[in-house]
């Protein structure tokens, strides 16, 4: 790797493990830092350092918690008969953004993918039907990316439900097959949600 120092090296070795950057973007990000201050690094490094620490999932929904509890679970304004479902909690911002959904959320944590060994007892299933039954929720939305792994899951959830009296609909027209939520701008995924059909 151009003789880098070994340090340079693990940096950027790490870097390369967000979604999308490659070899060329790892080592202009690296090639940045070098450029910070100390006083940068230091901060950089502390908001890393605490990340799972500071930032903590709700218990009920999986939702991420801000200091004062959950957003989402605690606002009265919900409506607690339709809940959402989604694989990960930062979807539920996309979703928050189109200000179309006005119910409760369910984080799954992740789709079904048996190639990572990621199957339903990972998932925060058992939860998701407990609290289905316990708020009487009528109409569950499945908000879970058009991928092999998210439809597989989607079919998945759609037979564990079909023992409760409840409507499952699927995010509809606007998506395309293999689109993740969080790159689906705002005006598409408020459609999708509105259009939103019967699964």
């Amino acid at each position: 790797m151009h003789h880098y120092p070994k340090h340079l090296v693990k940096l950027i070795e790490n870097l390369k493990k967000f979604p999308g950057v490659g070899q060329k973007s790892a080592e202009r990000f690296a090639f940045h830092l070098i450029e910070w201050t100390e006083k940068e690094l230091s901060e950089f490094s502390h908001v890393l350092k605490n990340l799972k620490k500071e930032l903590k999932t709700c218990e009920t929904c999986g939702c991420l918690e801000r200091d004062q509890g959950c957003l989402f679970c605690e606002n009265n304004g919900k409506n607690r008969h339709l809940m959402c479902v989604v694989s990960h909690f930062k979807d539920v911002f996309a979703i928050e953004e189109t200000h179309v959904y006005k119910g409760l959320y369910h984080v799954l944590g992740g789709v079904l993918s048996p190639l990572e060994g990621k199957g339903p007892e990972h998932l925060t299933i058992d939860r998701l039907k407990q609290r289905i039954q316990d708020l009487s929720v009528t109409e569950l939305v499945i908000a879970i990316d058009s991928t092999l792994e998210g439809d597989a899951t989607a079919l998945y959830l759609k037979q564990e439900l079909e023992n409760l009296e409840i409507q499952v609909s699927r995010l509809a027209f606007g998506l395309p097959l293999g689109s993740s939520l969080d790159y689906v701008d705002g005006g598409t995924l408020a459609k999708a949600l509105v259009g939103r059909r019967g699964f």
